[in-house]
């Protein structure tokens, strides 16, 4: 578990540095910093672990910390459950289909001398206390990060974080992924993996290199809403939101990884150049391949080959790995062909293992991890909770009255939707993934509301005109003439 004196350090502190966040700053401030620091700087793979709790680590404390945060600070209580919709109907999916699973899978399974136990109901228990510490950014930027401001405020926390972390970024893009190993004593992965071009991928305090692109991709395409709209990200750096944009896109080539190269290299001109709807628009076109993926997949309609060709045109080694993870996600959706719908529950038991016993599998997209141990239904949930968000935010772009909030709403709905179709090769969902989406989606709710109450104003306004002047109803021109003017 990697457990030492300087992990040990920073995981307890760090809800010592969330109660000063929130004793010092914003609710909305501290709650973001809280949040996106420890994805920044905690350590990787330590963790302390407590009987049915998961493991408490980078990915949980922060959350817990936040939780107990605004629960002191909050000007409203923090609230779970308000009223019953869709996203709630996901949520209820994904903290009740761990149990079906259990009631489904408490079967041994033998592979030579490797004997995997069945799934009971301590293990379902265990695995909801997890779903619902992962979901409680969600729950909590729903409730705390609702106005425009606040939307701003998170893509200005996400250029201000990348730039304080282009620093290591440089320092281990020249000296190799050493920073985890000197300040916590072991390295996160395996050194080889991040050798690239002849040079390194910068790793610093996260999972692996692509995971610091990909933090770095997002951060550049912040930038660029800011670039868009001459905003100040911040009036302690005296640079010009166009430097800002061309730095960041910089560090991101350092990182090395060229597949979110290409995702910043086609969002990055969106942002900039294109209207919000239509960024939106391209943004639900991602959220809705991912979710159809494992469908397409499994009925063969994926352009593999096509996908394989592409790969060898650029690298053989590229090509190469593609074609690997092809083949073993076709032979683990036929491992889970065998329980579809609610999935093989956890101990392993998705993964497919050789007469010996050996695991022959390999996991990298969220996808396969969540159909493997939950099935179609805990993938649609998941994953739809997390679409969700971005066809609410599209729809209540409408009801934006500023072209600087549509600008950065339709950033904020961009990245999301980018981090959801980058669920499919990788598994890179964390905690920052989810206080997006519940920003956006409370976000979404109050723009909706708040065109709700000046529909009901305004009627009530036409309401008083009409019984004052009861010849409105015999004069038609009149009437076009008064209609606009009482739903501004």
């Amino acid at each position: 578990m990697n457990i030492n004196l300087a992990t040990t350090f920073a995981l307890l502190s760090w809800p010592l540095v969330a109660l000063w966040l929130y004793s010092t700053r914003s609710v909305a401030k501290a709650t973001l910093w809280t949040i996106l620091g420890g994805y920044m700087l905690l350590p990787v793979g330590a963790e302390f672990k407590i009987a049915m709790i998961p493991g408490l680590d980078k990915n949980s404390i922060p959350n817990l910390a936040a939780l107990i945060g605004c629960w002191m600070y909050a000007p409203k209580p923090i609230q779970f459950w308000s009223r019953f919709g869709l996203a709630e109907l996901l949520i209820a999916a994904l903290v009740i289909s761990p149990f079906i699973t259990s009631e489904l899978n408490g079967d041994t399974l033998v592979y030579g001398t490797l004997v995997l136990p069945g799934v009971g109901t301590y293990d379902a228990g265990s695995a909801v206390i997890a779903q619902i510490i992962i979901l409680l950014p969600f729950f909590l930027g729903r409730q705390v990060l609702r106005t425009a401001a606040d939307i701003e405020e998170i893509l200005r926390v996400l250029v201000i974080a990348g730039i304080a972390y282009s620093l290591p970024i440089f320092f281990e893009a020249r000296m190799s992924p050493q920073l985890h190993n000197w300040v916590y004593g072991y390295s996160p992965g395996a050194f080889f993996n991040e050798i690239r071009d002849g040079g390194y991928r910068p790793v610093v305090f996260m999972t692996n290199g692509l995971i610091v692109a990909f933090f770095m991709m997002t951060t550049a395409v912040a930038a660029t809403a800011f670039w868009r709209t001459g905003t100040a990200v911040t009036r302690r750096v005296r640079l010009s939101t166009g430097s800002i944009t061309a730095y960041l896109s910089a560090v991101l080539v350092l990182c090395k990884t060229l597949s979110v190269l290409v995702y910043g290299v086609i969002l990055m001109p969106l942002v900039r150049f294109t209207a919000p709807k239509f960024q939106a628009r391209i943004a639900l076109v991602l959220v809705t391949l991912a979710l159809l993926y494992p469908t397409l997949r499994a009925a063969d309609l994926v352009p593999t080959n096509t996908a394989l060709n592409l790969a060898t045109s650029v690298s053989a080694n590229r090509a190469a790995s593609l074609k690997t993870r092809f083949e073993n996600e076709d032979q683990l959706l036929n491992h889970e062909s065998k329980h579809f719908w609610f999935g093989w529950g956890r101990w392993g038991r998705s993964r497919v293992y050789d007469p010996s016993g050996k695991d022959i599998s390999l996991t990298d997209g969220q996808w396969i991890i969540d159909m493997g141990q939950f099935g179609l239904i805990g993938f649609l949930a998941e994953f739809g909770l997390l679409a969700f968000p971005v066809l609410r935010a599209t729809f209540a772009l409408r009801f934006v009255r500023s072209n600087n909030e549509a600008v950065f709403l339709a950033a904020l709905i961009l990245i999301l939707a980018i981090n959801m179709f980058d669920l499919l090769p990788n598994s890179s969902l964390r905690p920052w993934t989810w206080l997006l989406a519940g920003a956006l989606f409370g976000r979404a709710e109050a723009l909706r509301a708040f065109a709700r109450q000046q529909n009901i104003s305004s009627r009530s306004k036409l309401s008083v005109v009409t019984d004052t002047h009861p010849e409105v109803h015999d004069a038609p021109g009149l009437a076009r003439r008064v209609q606009p003017h009482s739903t501004q």
